[in-house]
């Protein structure tokens, strides 16, 4: 509970209309500029580096002072400016939410969910003022029986309860997200702070299990940086679909939405990658908690929500907390180290296998997510580089060779403190020299060069040889087929070509999803979204694709034919020689190099 205030800003938000997924919202301003008060939405979410120009889900606005009616005039896509007055101001307005996302807001007869920065105004120039805000169940007994989760502050409300909230300002206001319905609550304890998972959807899952292995993990990551930021609970809100996967880290909570076969099964007691990749992205969003809620680059400080904000450090916040996700994962033993090798291998596969790598540093990727990686098109791997898995490959990198050359006296690990309790939590902004110096006073030895030859340059990453810091080897293979995804040793004898295409199924046949550069299909002219129907006459589908080709070998010429749009066309390909671009991690027999390893892994060395 607060200390009694007078709130100069003030929102109610009702889901007035469920069945026409529109919410209402009142914002009154009891001081408002006597110039002409500006308000705006902003263009964008903090954690999700696109326009999304939210405001244009605004149906109806309308303003009043002293009960009669002002104007309001638009200054641009998601600006007004209200009538001059020195008296209080009340903007109504109905938003339409129907984006079942984590990034928006979304309301139907089963739930309401909202980010504030999709509903509520931003007072120009009051954006530091302390505000309170009351939220409303819908105006019908069907919804009697809704609760509330969110971690703004309660104001004489209970606890996952409809009623009045308060937040310390406009930037606090939009980093709480709510979710309101007939949820399931989880709930455990890390470091006495309660934490809940809120589960919206239908789902017949192992709730205990879930609850469980989240709570080794956040321990795991709250024992690495000493503490638990300040905060009177956390909550992960965590909607299931049928398909779907994502995140959205917030400073007391997260959002989460997950396919219905990521969860745990009741009875069920081996782990499957679903599942695994779902702890992963829990993993993941709670290390915000830290690296990007709090530790942010300068240029977040405070954020600009009405325009893109470029940094060229989302490989430090997006790739290192990619790099700890899974780490946490092996280190709360929530999986094996084998389980562990086999994911390192399927990222090392991803990026290696993409030919952007080469086209983009981790710096450029970084400062273009704005443009390029949040609007990815089908020659994405062809021209881009992920500062998600790049960048969490450079950060284990880093993490072994801070370990190599201090001995294993020192450890990313170290770094992630130093800046948690140095910028974090004194709300202090880092730039591109913080990490380097840190590491540089940590280990005495300048990491300049390592910085420019991979952050800032096309340069393969180190792999193979860091990783033999900890005794293990890298190794690579050809493709099997057309789904595997790397991390594990052949299991065939034989690769007799390679395609260089990534498929889909298709009533039709086979979908070209994505062309590689230099690749067999590519040098052929067969383009993304070209349907494959047929391999030298014989009906082609994703699954038999491999066998029809079986026969051949590389230099071989087929005839594919293809529907491109709605024409038939037939192009020769001729068939490569397969390519070694698919990674896996060879984990040793018992050596003293062991004991490096489980110490980077967390594990026990006894």
């Amino acid at each position: 509970m607060t200390d009694k205030i007078d709130f100069n800003i003030q929102y109610t938000i009702t889901p007035s209309s469920p069945e026409a997924h529109l919410y209402e919202v009142v914002c009154s301003i009891q001081k408002p500029d006597p110039g002409g008060q500006i308000v705006y939405l902003p263009a964008w979410i903090p954690g999700s580096y696109m326009i999304r120009d939210f405001a244009k889900n605004i149906t109806e606005i309308s303003a009043t002072s002293n009960n009669q009616p002002i104007s309001l005039s638009k200054q641009d896509k998601q600006t007004w400016l209200c009538d001059k007055t020195s008296s209080p101001i009340e903007i109504t307005y109905k938003v339409y939410a129907w984006d079942l996302s984590v990034r928006t807001a979304h309301l139907d007869t089963t739930h309401a969910f909202f980010n504030g920065s999709s509903v509520f105004l931003a007072v120009k120039d009051q954006e530091n003022d302390p505000v309170q805000v009351t939220i409303n169940l819908p105006n019908d007994k069907n919804y009697k029986d809704w609760q509330v989760a969110t971690t703004l502050t309660r104001e004489q409300t209970k606890l996952f309860s409809a009623g009045n909230y308060s937040a310390e300002n406009y930037e606090a206001l939009i980093d709480h997200p709510v979710e309101m319905g007939c949820f399931d609550n989880i709930d455990f304890k890390v470091n006495g702070i309660p934490h809940h998972i809120i589960i919206t959807g239908v789902h017949t899952s192992d709730l205990t299990r879930l609850a469980t292995d989240v709570e080794k993990i956040c321990q795991t990551h709250v024992n690495m940086f000493g503490e638990l930021p300040e905060m009177e609970r956390y909550i992960f809100l965590l909607t299931i679909v049928g398909s779907g996967y994502g995140g959205l880290e917030h400073r007391s909570s997260t959002a989460l939405i997950c396919n219905r076969k990521d969860l745990p099964i009741k009875g069920v007691q081996k782990l499957n990658d679903d599942y695994v990749n779902l702890l992963g992205l829990f993993s993941h969003e709670y290390f915000h908690t830290w690296n990007i809620k709090r530790i942010k680059p300068e240029e977040f400080i405070p954020y600009q929500l009405q325009n893109e904000t470029y940094t060229e450090l989302l490989w430090a916040f997006e790739g290192i907390t990619s790099y700890y996700d899974e780490l946490g994962l092996v280190r709360s033993k929530t999986i094996d180290e084998k389980t562990y090798l086999e994911l390192l291998g399927k990222n090392i596969t991803r990026v290696m296998r993409g030919s952007g790598r080469h086209k983009q540093t981790l710096l450029e990727s970084s400062y273009d997510a704005w443009t390029k990686f949040y609007q990815q098109d089908e020659n994405a791997p062809n021209a881009i580089v992920s500062y998600y898995v790049k960048g969490a490959l450079f950060a284990m990198c880093l993490d072994l060779k801070i370990r190599a050359v201090s001995k294993h006296k020192n450890s990313l690990d170290d770094v992630m403190r130093e800046l948690w309790l140095s910028y974090g939590n004194k709300g202090i902004g880092i730039n591109s020299s913080t990490i380097p110096d840190i590491i540089q006073s940590l280990t005495k030895q300048s990491f300049s060069d390592f910085f420019a030859d991979y952050l800032d340059s096309l340069d393969d990453l180190p792999l193979g040889s860091l990783l033999e810091v900890v005794g293990l080897k890298l190794e690579k293979r050809a493709t099997d087929n057309m789904d595997d995804t790397g991390g594990k040793p052949s299991d065939k004898e034989n690769n007799t070509f390679n395609l260089g295409v990534k498929l889909l199924s298709n009533p039709l046949g086979a979908k070209v999803q994505v062309v590689y550069d230099g690749g067999a299909i590519q040098q052929s002219g067969i383009a993304c979204g070209d349907i494959i129907i047929a391999i030298n006459k014989l009906k082609a589908s994703k699954d038999n694709l491999l066998s029809l080709l079986s026969t051949y070998f590389s230099e071989d010429t087929i005839l594919f034919d293809v529907f491109r749009r709605d024409e038939l066309k037939t192009f020769s390909v001729k068939l490569q020689a397969p390519v070694n671009n698919t990674y896996f991690i060879t984990l040793p027999e018992q050596t003293p190099e062991n004991k490096t390893r489980h110490s980077w892994l967390g594990r026990s060395t006894n």
